[in-house]
């Protein structure tokens, strides 16, 4: 697990991989496979951070501790 409070957050919200990819305009397999490269654009982090209501720091925060770049 690339993003641990991603996922946290994806599970607060009750929300699927396919809804999390739709609310962000691109399909579940690609979201699925970003969650486990870890890479995604800028606009859909920026898409992710309003969905769940955070900062960018907080949500792709990586299992080291560290903050993706």
């Amino acid at each position: 697990m690339k993003y641990p409070n991603l996922n946290a957050e994806q599970a607060r919200n009750n929300m699927t991989n396919a809804q999390t990819a739709e609310a962000i305009g691109i399909n579940r397999i690609t979201y699925q496979g970003k969650k486990k490269s870890g890479r995604f654009y800028a606009s859909e982090c920026q898409k992710l951070c309003k969905l769940f209501n955070c900062s960018f720091d907080y949500l792709f925060k990586t299992d080291d501790g560290e903050k993706a770049v």
